[in-house]
């Protein structure tokens, strides 16, 4: 089972890929579409990551997939958007998710 993640951020995907997580930087919501899409048709993708922004470009959609779909699960990080976090706040989530610290 592997994880991708869908960021609409170039450091996001930076980051995450030194963990060794691939992913995509879209963002139109029918990318946000599209690249969902493809990772429900690939089934080596049981996790898909996607950044705050993005979910609440496309909630609708988000929503229903994790409502009606057991696969793959789809998780919102924070990312350099996130309103409302300390700074460090992707630098801690990482930390506790995967071990890393950056």
């Amino acid at each position: 089972m592997k994880f991708y993640l869908i960021s609409d951020n170039h450091d996001t995907v930076t980051g995450l890929r030194l963990a060794g997580i691939e992913g995509e930087v879209v963002h139109e919501r029918s990318e946000v579409e599209a690249a969902l899409s493809k990772a429900i048709e690939n089934e080596e993708i049981g996790v898909v990551l996607m950044t705050e922004q993005l979910v609440e470009e496309c909630p609708d959609t988000v929503y229903d997939l994790k409502m009606h779909r057991t696969r793959p699960l789809i998780v919102e990080i924070p990312d350099r958007h996130a309103e409302g976090r300390s700074k460090d706040s992707i630098m801690r989530y990482i930390h506790e998710a995967i071990g890393i610290k950056l």
